[in-house]
C-alpha cells in the first residue's frame, strides 16, 4: 500500500489521494507540495532526451571564409556581403494635388476619387541612376585619435611659463607708456583756447515758425473760454505746476505721495 502511495503522482498535490485528479494539477506550481529530502518541483516537464536547449545557429553567408575566397555573385551586386532591402516608395501627395487642380478638381470628394484612380510615387534615393563614387584614400592615411604630446616637465619645474607671462606683461606695459608719451608730446596737435572757441561759436537761431493761413493767424480765437481772464488762467497753471510736486505719475495727475521724513 505504501509503495502504491509513493508511486502515485497525485500524492504530492493539494488534493492528495482524495478528490478529482486532473493532469493539469501536476503542472501547477501552486498545487504541488514539496517532497521530503528533495527540491521543490516547478511543474515543468522534460521535453525528451533528444531535445537540445538554446538557439539554433543560423547559416549566414558572407563570413570570413567567404571574404577570403571571394564573395558569391548570388549574394549581392555590391561590395557588401548582404543584399540591399528594397523600400516601398511612398505616395507623392503633392504631385497628386497638383494634377487634381490642373484637371479642375478642388473639392474633397473629387480629390478622393482622383487619388483612387491615379497613383504617383516619390522617387527614392536608389532609383536615381547615380554611380557610386569611391573615395580614394591616400596610402599614408592614418586613422584614429592623435597621441597627445608629452607634458614638458622640465619647463614646469623651472617656471618657464611664468617667466614668459611676466615678460609679455612687461612688454605690454612699455608699449602702453610709449603710446601715452607720444600722445602727450604731439607738436602737430593744435589746442583750442577760449578765444578760438568764441570765434567759432555760432549763436543759436530759432527755427522758422510753421506756415499758417493769414486769416487764422490773428483772427482765430477759441470757441470756448473757461477762464474769466488771462490772469486767472495764468494763476491756474501756476497752481497746477506747484501741485504736481506732491502727486504721482509722469504728468502729475496721480494721487498724493506720503510724506517721507
Amino acid at each position: 500500500m505504501a509503495a502504491a502511495i509513493g508511486q502515485n503522482p497525485f500524492n504530492l498535490t493539494a488534493a492528495g489521494e482524495l478528490g478529482a485528479h486532473r493532469e493539469t494539477m501536476l503542472n501547477n506550481e501552486l498545487l504541488l507540495r514539496t517532497e521530503l529530502g528533495k527540491p521543490k518541483r516547478r511543474g515543468y516537464g522534460s521535453p525528451g532526451e533528444g531535445f537540445v536547449f538554446g538557439r539554433p545557429n543560423e547559416a549566414r553567408h558572407g563570413g570570413a571564409d567567404d571574404a577570403l575566397h571571394g564573395w558569391q555573385r548570388t549574394l549581392s551586386t555590391t561590395t557588401l556581403p548582404f543584399a540591399r532591402k528594397d523600400k516601398n516608395a511612398e505616395r507623392d501627395f503633392m504631385a497628386l494635388n497638383k494634377a487634381a487642380v490642373q484637371n479642375g478638381l478642388v473639392t474633397a470628394g473629387e480629390n478622393y476619387e482622383f487619388r483612387a484612380t491615379h497613383d504617383v510615387r516619390r522617387k527614392t534615393a536608389g532609383s536615381e541612376n547615380t554611380r557610386a563614387r569611391t573615395r580614394r584614400i591616400p596610402p599614408t592615411m592614418v586613422f584614429g585619435i592623435s597621441t597627445r604630446p608629452s607634458t614638458p616637465i622640465f619647463d614646469l619645474l623651472e617656471h618657464k611659463y611664468q617667466d614668459k607671462w611676466l615678460q609679455q606683461r612687461r612688454q605690454q606695459e612699455l608699449a602702453n607708456r610709449k603710446e601715452e608719451t607720444q600722445q602727450k608730446r604731439n607738436p602737430s596737435k593744435v589746442y583750442e583756447t577760449r578765444a578760438s572757441l568764441l570765434r567759432t561759436y555760432q549763436n543759436p537761431v530759432d527755427p522758422a515758425p510753421l506756415w499758417q493761413m493769414p486769416k487764422f493767424r490773428n483772427s482765430a480765437r477759441p470757441s470756448l473760454e473757461t477762464f474769466r481772464s488771462p490772469k486767472a488762467r495764468e494763476l491756474a497753471y501756476q497752481n497746477f505746476g506747484s501741485d504736481q510736486i506732491s502727486r504721482k505719475g509722469k504728468l502729475g495727475h496721480g494721487v498724493y505721495e506720503p510724506a517721507v521724513n
